[in-house]
């Protein structure tokens, strides 16, 4: 055996090794967890157990039914955390690049973006998802960096159109290139989509984004109602003394487009500069809109929402806030996230991850996967990954979570 050959098989025996010592460590939390645990147990063990009991505590915790081809299936105990909340949204960001470099999500001098061979490629992308629908996934979001400028975004938009079980596929873009591609994703099979927009003054977006395109922006969105997408989601992420301003405008923009304009609280992650005093809180900008449409009426939402919407009586559209910081909504979360370089994040806070890239490379089985995603989402704490000052909890910049 040559001496690279015998490194490389070192390597994977020490890979493996790490992993049964995980399970190990893993086992009898879990166990313990899906055997009786109230909601308030957060706390870890020690662990005594071994791995090979991991699969039957897992399997113990608790389901809910959910349709299948054959009938109805339970909903996947891999999927289902401690506290009874099954994930059956997941996000994939397709790249860490972006065209824009907005000040909320990416560091002014950019980040070190993964080398290519080290970010899914478009069967692994492939693979992960349809081990996740199988498992009870119903909506996939495609993220990046800036998702339609990946070469194959429509390749596998449409394959991912064919995974029995999905039944939602939706983008989030920033809509530079959105009006030139939309048509082609939409005969993809995108059923929705979600446009970042943080001012409606150009300049003021340039300031933002430090690129231009704002006309490419609106284009953008104007494409998107004109094909038929009800609502179009706008995402606006509202920073004190940048746009909070603009916050009317933005309500005005739904009176005649079925839009829904998504008011996002600014959230802390690296490189962004985030501190408490940027921050307009949910209470603030509602209180705002109030003044000039004392009549803005809350709607119903679903109990998996991440937006609390409201509607002025009259207007075609809505108007939503995303309350991550004020108001978590972590009680009713249902997302897991994978990064453009195979990671899986249960919490979008957290900073703890799990290499699926590495499994599927080292050869690892259907069942081998799911032990490792089971058991991270098995780790997911009560609400913003367990933190008491998230602000100061190290973490990506968002341009490589896939926001």
């Amino acid at each position: 055996m040559s001496p690279h050959a015998a490194m490389r098989l070192c390597d994977k025996r020490v890979f493996w090794s790490n992993l049964r010592k995980a399970f190990q460590c893993l086992d009898r939390n879990i166990k313990r967890r899906y055997s009786g645990a109230t909601q308030h147990n957060n706390e870890l063990e020690d662990s005594t157990s071994s791995a090979s009991n991991l699969s039957s505590s897992l399997k113990s915790r608790p389901v809910k039914e959910r349709p299948g081809e054959h009938g109805i299936l339970p909903f996947s105990a891999f999927l289902t955390d401690k506290f009874g909340r099954r994930h059956n949204y997941l996000r994939i960001s397709l790249t860490e690049k972006c065209n824009l470099r907005c000040q909320y999500c990416m560091p002014e001098d950019g980040v070190k973006l993964t080398p290519r061979g080290q970010l899914l490629s478009t069967s692994e992308v492939l693979k992960l998802a349809r081990l996740f629908v199988h498992e009870g996934v119903e909506k996939i979001r495609l993220t990046g960096g800036e998702p339609l400028i990946r070469p194959d975004v429509l390749d596998i938009i449409s394959k991912l159109r064919t995974v029995e079980g999905l039944k939602t596929i939706a983008v989030t873009t920033n809509g530079i290139n959105l009006a030139r591609l939309l048509p082609k994703l939409k005969e993809a099979g995108v059923d929705l989509i979600n446009i970042s927009l943080d001012s409606l003054v150009p300049a003021k977006f340039e300031f933002i984004v430090r690129r231009k395109g704002f006309h490419k922006v609106m284009e953008g969105i104007d494409k998107a109602i004109e094909m038929g997408y009800n609502p179009v989601k706008v995402n606006c992420v509202i920073m004190r003394g940048l746009n909070e301003d603009e916050l009317l405008d933005f309500v005005s923009l739904t009176e005649t487009k079925p839009l829904e304009v998504r008011f996002i609280e600014y959230m802390p992650f690296d490189g962004n500069k985030w501190n408490f005093k940027k921050m307009v809180s949910y209470q603030e900008m509602l209180d705002c809109i109030r003044q000039q449409w004392p009549n803005l009426e809350k709607l119903q939402c679903g109990h998996t929402e991440t937006a609390k919407t409201f509607k002025v009586p009259g207007f075609k559209g809505r108007v939503g806030f995303i309350t991550s910081m004020s108001d978590h909504f972590c009680g009713s979360c249902n997302r897991l996230r994978i990064t453009a370089d195979g990671n899986l994040k249960v919490c979008l806070f957290g900073n703890s991850e799990v290499s699926l890239r590495d499994l599927l490379r080292s050869g690892a089985s259907d069942e081998e996967l799911l032990q490792i995603i089971g058991a991270a989402v098995g780790r997911k704490k009560k609400q913003h990954a367990g933190m008491v000052n998230i602000s100061q909890m190290k973490n990506r910049p968002m341009i490589l979570i896939g926001g």
